[in-house]
């Protein structure tokens, strides 16, 4: 009913902890987004190429909180609600995305160094079934849990507020729920690693 964030910020750059990451505000959640085009026609594709680029937005242009449902692979259902207090990184994947497996050592690695500080990790896997991304999590020792996105309802709940637009995508939400940065395209493990804790820090 109210937009989520301000229409066509100006852009504002940072350097995330020295990391010479240029970050800008977002430029309007209207705009086109393919990935949740082909979630919304169930064509299955879901394979749009990220650049590589990092957005991290200032607290004051975060915009609402988000609000999204899915079940995981183990069949338990989860809500944003249940997030409340917490920094939370989605990250979405599938099996076959060759980048998703690049990234999956450090997104594991990550999550097991964060998890004393309460920071939740997710995946959402947009395209196979429960036994292909359980070989995956496998593979990568991978231990924290995914959605069974196949019908695209965690994407376009999250088309929203920051759109994914590309798999891998990489979302931060910060204690208040809502998008604190993005990362299009294969994560590098330093970048992500600054802006969880710059979410966590509250900035």
């Amino acid at each position: 009913m109210t937009p989520h964030l301000p229409p066509n910020p100006r852009p504002a750059r940072r350097t995330v902890l020295g990391l010479g990451v240029a970050v800008m505000a977002l430029a309007g959640c209207g705009s086109k987004d393919n990935l949740a085009q082909q979630a919304n026609a169930g064509d299955n594709k879901n394979y749009i190429a990220g650049d590589g680029s990092v957005n991290e937005y200032p607290p004051g242009s975060r915009g609402a909180p988000v609000t999204l449902e899915g079940e995981l692979f183990s069949g338990e259902k989860v809500t944003a609600r249940d997030w409340e207090g917490k920094v939370v990184v989605l990250n979405f994947w599938y099996a076959a995305c060759a980048p998703c497996r690049v990234e999956a050592p450090d997104l594991a690695a990550l999550s097991a160094e964060f998890k004393d500080q309460g920071v939740l990790f997710y995946g959402v896997n947009v395209r196979d079934d429960a036994a292909t991304a359980a070989a995956f999590e496998r593979t990568f020792n991978i231990a924290y849990p995914s959605f069974d996105d196949s019908d695209g309802s965690v994407l376009l709940a999250m088309t929203e507020y920051v759109p994914p637009r590309a798999v891998p995508t990489t979302l931060v939400l910060d204690k208040q729920g809502r998008v604190s940065a993005r990362i299009l395209g294969a994560t590098q493990k330093g970048t992500l690693k600054a802006l969880i804790t710059s979410a966590a820090a509250g900035t």
